[in-house]
């Protein structure tokens, strides 16, 4: 990652001219569509009822260069904002500059490892101590069904098995429909690809080949037959799927036009925007293979280190509102995801949302909650976009073996 020592304080007049006064919390997100910006208003509610001023840098469109630009200058000069959306190792990143508060006494009084599973709170700590506050949890192995679709092809339930899956998909075909709705991105390949390997391979293949990146497994029969089923999946998409956008393959699902798309949680907020019903008129299961296991996107915030008290106050309040079970509540009955913290009451949410905060306590317990590498949960963002790349080119060429990919992935695997 950039060192601050070695990065020209370019925004330094910009940075002055923002600092944060006292009882002030700014908060960087990119939380600026509909649901979202609702979710992101209720917690500016909940810090202004605290007494603290709110100051918005919201960035449209997930951020990008030019916002880690102009928050690189402020943290250098001196002036950095009292939160950051940010996740998974790039969190160490930024730690390991020494820029992050250490938020332990907050985290202590509240009992934040009792709330979060271990493997939650590691991704939100830095060499033991917390600098990060978790707001949700999504699913990532999910597979959704129209129920429209499934009816019309004569496919009684949600495959369970990646051979059931085919069958479905052969039935889905025959009636004429598209039986796998698919995007154009990488990260839509990809979380299409780790809930493949998750389903052929189970939890440990999955972190061997995945996470730890060991050669051995990506070199491995398992990792052969996960490369063949995805490919096989591929034939089951439509010839519009290249560049389409991962809510446009949903929306397919909505109309009744395809069986099935393996997506994120995130999905679900498109079906209940067109006032669909789950377990009605779409179903909601984890992908096949992967039942027993649940690999997890979780949205958090770092938090800088101020020099204020008023300031580092309305930070401590800004990171205990996050964890709070209102907000926790409201954001994620927004969001499709569901609260990241234990003993949330679910009464308020859907079933696939009680489903998942179920399965995501009983895989916690079992050692199956896995961090999703689509989405930038498991490993150093320079690797991941390696391997993605190599994916992404054997999904849409043919002429990739199997055999030319796993040699692509190892290689792609050493990037630093």
């Amino acid at each position: 990652m950039w060192k601050l020592t070695k990065i020209a304080a370019v925004a330094v007049g910009l940075a002055a001219a923002m600092s944060a006064s006292a009882g002030e919390v700014e908060v960087l997100h990119y939380w600026t569509s509909g649901g979202e910006a609702k979710s992101v208003a209720e917690l500016k509610k909940i810090m202004q009822a605290k007494g603290h001023t709110w100051r918005d840098f919201a960035v449209a469109g997930g951020g990008g260069d030019s916002a880690m630009t102009v928050l690189k200058s402020r943290v250098i000069s001196g002036n950095p904002p009292s939160a950051a959306q940010t996740k998974g190792p790039a969190i160490q990143e930024w730690a390991s500059e020494g820029v992050l508060a250490n938020m332990d006494t907050l985290a202590k009084a509240e009992k934040w490892d009792e709330l979060l599973p271990k493997v939650v709170a590691d991704v939100m700590k830095y060499k033991g101590a917390y600098v990060a506050a978790p707001v949700n949890v999504h699913r990532v192995n999910w597979m959704w069904g129209s129920s429209e679709a499934l009816k019309k092809a004569g496919v009684a339930a949600m495959p369970k098995t990646w051979d059931e899956f085919f069958a479905a998909a052969d039935k889905l075909k025959a009636a004429g429909l598209v039986p796998v709705a698919h995007g154009g991105q990488n990260w839509q390949d990809f979380t299409t690809f780790e809930s493949v390997v998750l389903g052929v391979g189970g939890p440990k293949f999955y972190q061997d080949a995945l996470v730890k990146l060991d050669d051995k497994a990506i070199n491995s029969d398992t990792m052969k037959k996960s490369l063949e089923t995805f490919r096989r999946i591929k034939s089951y998409t439509d010839p519009g799927a290249p560049g389409r956008d991962w809510n446009l393959a949903t929306a397919m699902l909505i109309q009744g036009k395809a069986g099935f798309q393996l997506m994120g949680d995130w999905a679900k907020g498109e079906f209940l925007a067109a006032n669909k019903v789950p377990g009605k008129d779409f179903l909601c299961a984890a992908a096949p293979g992967t039942t027993t296991s649940y690999t997890f996107n979780v949205d958090s915030f770092i938090l800088f280190k101020l020099k204020d008290a008023a300031a580092q106050k309305a930070q401590s309040d800004l990171a205990s509102s996050i964890m709070s079970t209102e907000f926790q509540e409201v954001f994620n009955l927004n969001k499709g995801s569901i609260p990241v913290r234990a003993g949330q009451k679910m009464d308020k949410f859907d079933d696939c949302a009680k489903a998942s905060a179920k399965d995501f306590v009983d895989t916690a317990k079992s050692g199956s909650l896995l961090p999703s590498v689509a989405h930038g949960m498991a490993i150093a963002p320079a690797t991941e976009g390696a391997i993605k790349d190599v994916v992404s080119q054997f999904w849409n060429d043919d002429k990739v073996s199997v055999a030319d990919a796993m040699k692509k992935i190892a290689t792609a695997a050493k990037t630093k």
